[in-house]
């Protein structure tokens, strides 16, 4: 889907790309080598999850890069940062906030005491703030709409790779979704081969869940925001279908393939 995103940058006149990159590498994770790729297909800036630190060799990235962000309120001795910033073409920067929620997920610091803390600090580095909550549940990712409503231009939710009808812009002026949706197969249950989910749901013994490869589509939102309010004007979903089938399950820089048995 790579070399589809340029044309659609242009098309849409699109100040800045933001990817949730959580998934890149092999359905699990991101290495160097796939971060330079999003970097040259256009996108600005990255955002990670729950499989921020599956492959290891991103670390470094973390690190030393400041377009890619973990979540904020992982340990503060975690490795990457929680906040990064961009400056468009017309002028007014761009920050984007990664959060990781906490219902039936690993356990992380409070998302809403992180967020309150980094929006405190960068209120006078950014002319618009942009929160990715990458969390299970959808109650908490609508609770955390209306934390931040008001306060940031675009609250979106990742990690459950379902699209949601709901995106809108709450009364407080920030666009708001519940999930962005997934870019990949969708002929397939949540990215992963159709056949071992249902052998493992079914049998409730492990299977290797493979990358599928059939109906590639990419999803997101399309945000427009007035720079002098800090308030959204629009949302709207996004999708994109392949013209021909195209998918791979790894590509040469996914790193080392990894099945994982019931993990999505």
């Amino acid at each position: 889907m790579g070399e589809k995103l340029k044309p659609l940058i242009r098309q849409l006149e699109v100040d800045c790309v933001i990817a949730n990159a959580e998934n890149a590498a092999g359905g699990s994770g991101l290495t160097p080598q796939i971060y330079e790729k999003l970097l040259r297909t256009g996108v600005n800036l990255i955002t990670l999850g729950d499989h921020t630190y599956r492959k290891r060799g991103i670390i470094q990235t973390l690190e030393t890069a400041d377009n890619i962000v973990r979540p904020a309120n992982f340990s503060e001795r975690a490795a990457g940062k929680g906040v990064a910033f961009y400056r468009t073409n017309k002028g007014p920067v761009v920050a984007v906030v990664a959060l990781i929620g906490r219902l039936f997920m690993k356990p992380g610091d409070c998302p809403y005491n992180a967020v309150d803390k980094i929006l405190s600090r960068i209120s006078q580095e950014a002319d618009i703030v942009i929160v990715d909550f990458h969390a299970e549940a959808t109650s908490e990712k609508i609770a955390m709409g209306y934390h931040l409503d008001g306060r940031v231009s675009l609250c979106f939710g990742t990690h459950t790779h379902v699209v949601t009808a709901d995106e809108r812009v709450l009364p407080g002026g920030t666009a708001y979704i519940t999930d962005i949706g997934m870019t990949g197969a969708h002929h397939s249950v949540l990215g992963r081969s159709v056949e071992n989910v249902l052998k493992a749901f079914r049998t409730q013994m492990p299977f290797p869940f493979e990358i599928a490869t059939d109906d590639v589509r990419l999803n997101g939102v399309l945000v427009t925001v007035d720079s002098n309010t800090k308030k959204a004007d629009k949302i709207e979903r996004i999708r994109v279908d392949t013209d021909v089938e195209e998918a791979k399950t790894y590509d040469s820089d996914d790193g080392k393939p990894e099945y994982l048995n019931n993990n999505f």
